[in-house]
C-alpha cells in the first residue's frame, strides 16, 4: 500500500526510490508490526481481562503455574493484527506470495481462535474435538499447498532441496509436492502450539526462525545471490521477507507482555498461526529441511509428545515426568525462567546452522 504510494512520490522527488529496496522495507515492516503491538497490546490485554477470558491450568502440571490460573489469554491476535497491517504497508501486494501468506495467517487464526472461543468463553473444557480441529487444520493446509502448487511457475518451486548439496534437486510430482507441503504445515502450526506453555517460550524461537527465514527469502529472490550461494531462485519471493519481518516485530511486541511473568498468553489463535506461518514460508523458499533444523526445538516438543503416548500406551510408562518436554525439566526442579532462556539459547544455536547452509554446499 505504502510502496504504491512511495512510487508517486518519487515521480517529483527522486528520493523515494528508496522504498524500493526490500531491506528497507523490511526494517519498516517489523518496527510497523513491534509498533503495532506494544500499542494494542495493553488495550487487547484490558479487554481480554474484562470478559475474563483467562487460562485454564492443568492441576497435574508444576504447581508453580496454579498461579497463572485467570492470566488473559488469545493474546496471540494481537501478533496476527500487527503482522496484517505491517504487510498491507509495506509490502508488494502484487506478489501471489504475500497474499497466500496472509490467506494462512488467517485460516489457521480463525481455528485457533475458534478453539480458544470454546474453551475460554463457552466453557468448554476440551475445546473444538481434536478430530475436527485437524479436519479444519487439513483443509486449510491442503488448500494452501495445492494453491502454491496451482501458482507455480518454474521447477525450482516444486522440487525437494537437500541442505550442504549443490546439486541434489528431486523434482517432485503433483501429489509428492502437496502431501509434503501439507505435512510441513501441519506440522509446524502444531509443533509451536506444544511448545507455547511457558512464558515466552514458543514466541522468541519463533521470531528467530522468522528471521532466517525473511534472510532465506531475501537470497532465494535474488537472482545474482542465488547463483553465488547455489540456491534455488524464484521470482517474486524476495517479497516473504515483509512477512517474515512481520512476525519479528510483532513476536517481539508480543514478548513484551508475555516474558515472565507473563501478563497475556498467545492461546491457539497466535500459536496455530505463527506455527503455519513459518510452515509456509519454508515451503514457499524451498527449505523445508532447513526449518526442521532451525526449528528443532519445536521438533523436540512435538516428539517428546509422540514417544511419551506411544511408551505409556504400549508399556503403561512414561519416558518423561511430563510432556511436552520443557514441563519434565519443571517438574525436575529447574525454574521456568531457566528453561525458557536454555531453550531460546538452543534455538539461536540451531538457527545458526541452519543460515549456516547457505553457504556450506
Amino acid at each position: 500500500m505504502l510502496l504504491l504510494f512511495t512510487e508517486y512520490l518519487a515521480k517529483f522527488y527522486s528520493g523515494f526510490h528508496v522504498f524500493q529496496y526490500l531491506t528497507l522495507r523490511g526494517i519498516l515492516a517489523a518496527v510497523t508490526a513491534l509498533l503495532v503491538a506494544l500499542l494494542i497490546g495493553p488495550r487487547m490485554i484490558s479487554l481480554l481481562s474484562h470478559h475474563q477470558i483467562g487460562q485454564v491450568v492443568r492441576t497435574d502440571g508444576p504447581k508453580s503455574h496454579l498461579q497463572k490460573s485467570g492470566t488473559p489469554t488469545m493474546g496471540g491476535g494481537l501478533i496476527l493484527v500487527a503482522m496484517g497491517i505491517g504487510t498491507l504497508l509495506w509490502a508488494d501486494l502484487s506478489v501471489r506470495f504475500v497474499w497466500v501468506l496472509l490467506g494462512t495467517t488467517l485460516a489457521f487464526g480463525l481455528i485457533g481462535f475458534y478453539d480458544d472461543y470454546l474453551k475460554l468463553v463457552v466453557g468448554n473444557s476440551k475445546g473444538l474435538a481434536a478430530r475436527y480441529k485437524y479436519l479444519a487444520q487439513s483443509i486449510a493446509a491442503l488448500t494452501i499447498a495445492l494453491a502454491l502448487h496451482g501458482m507455480h511457475q518454474m521447477p525450482s518451486e516444486t522440487s525437494l532441496y537437500v541442505p550442504f548439496f549443490k546439486t541434489v534437486a528431486v523434482p517432485m510430482s503433483t501429489f509428492a509436492f502437496v502431501a509434503f507441503a501439507y505435512c510441513v504445515i501441519v506440522g509446524s502450526s502444531n509443533a509451536v502450539n506444544l511448545t507455547d506453555g511457558l512464558d515466552g517460550l514458543a514466541i522468541m524461537p519463533a521470531v528467530m526462525v522468522a528471521a532466517a527465514l525473511g534472510v532465506f527469502a531475501y537470497v532465494t529472490g535474488n537472482i545474482k545471490f542465488a547463483a553465488y550461494l547455489q540456491i534455488p531462485y524464484i521470482n517474486g519471493v524476495g517479497e516473504v521477507l515483509i512477512f517474515s519481518a512481520t512476525l519479528v516485530g510483532a513476536g517481539l511486541g508480543f514478548l513484551w507482555f508475555n516474558s515472565y511473568p507473563a501478563q497475556v498468553f498467545m492461546g491457539d489463535v497466535g500459536a496455530l498461526a505463527v506455527g503455519a506461518s513459518l510452515g509456509t514460508i519454508a515451503v514457499i523458499v524451498r527449505q523445508e529441511v532447513v526449518l526442521f533444523v532451525m526449528g528443532g526445538v519445536f521438533v523436540l516438543e512435538t516428539v517428546s509428545v509422540m514417544l511419551q503416548v506411544a511408551s505409556f500406551k504400549l508399556t503403561g510408562k512414561r519416558i518423561f515426568r511430563m510432556a511436552p518436554i520443557h514441563h519434565h525439566f519443571e517438574l525436575k526442579g529447574w525454574a521456568e525462567p531457566k528453561v525458557i532462556v536454555r531453550f531460546w539459547i538452543i534455538s539461536f544455536v540451531l538457527v545458526l546452522a541452519g543460515l549456516a547452509t547457505l553457504k556450506i554446499r
